[in-house]
């Protein structure tokens, strides 16, 4: 067995786990997220403890076991405490506001970027160089942050742009004549 699938999945209080046909629904304090599990991965609910089995011991089988698990896992974890991602601007002139929902950010272009977030997840600026991605999707949250340091990720040279909060960046020495 995968040794991720076969770890099971607990559910604390105040979290349902559901099984319509072949999707999973959660629901808990922070909101509600379905996934539709593959017909190959069998669900199997044990009071506050959620198994999976598989059908067989085929690679596809394997993968599809260990990421449906995961999936769950994180579906619990996401209606009960939520995923949050930080960005840092770094950058002479470059830096970011909150206009309602949205965030105008100045990145060195000719135009600020307008982003207006998915629904279920927002986006807050922490300052004017800090921007806080919040949400109880984690692949979702995920998805919003990239795209944001994918409006100007940071260069090599002298480390401007949008990174990861903690993101290391090795700089390039300046080609010299």
């Amino acid at each position: 067995m995968s040794r991720v699938g076969k770890s099971p999945v607990k559910i604390p209080a105040g979290v349902k786990v559901n099984l319509n046909g072949q999707i999973v629904a959660v629901e808990g304090p922070k909101g509600k997220l379905s996934f539709n599990l593959s017909e190959r991965v069998t669900f199997e609910k044990e009071g506050d403890v959620v198994n999976l089995k598989r059908a067989s011991d085929s690679k596809t089988d394997k993968a599809l076991h260990g990421t449906s698990r995961a999936v769950i896992s994180n579906m619990v974890t996401g209606v009960t405490k939520g995923f949050t991602k930080e960005l840092e601007i770094r950058g002479v002139g470059y830096r970011g506001e909150q206009k309602g929902k949205s965030v105008s950010l100045l990145l060195g272009y000719s135009h600020p970027i307008v982003f207006d977030p998915p629904a279920g997840v927002s986006v807050k600026m922490d300052g004017n160089v800090k921007v806080v991605v919040e949400g109880i999707d984690r692949q979702a949250v995920g998805q919003v942050a990239a795209t944001i340091r994918g409006f100007k990720p940071p260069e090599p040279y002298k480390g401007k742009g949008v990174r990861y909060m903690g993101e290391v960046v090795v700089q390039k020495e300046v080609k010299k004549t």
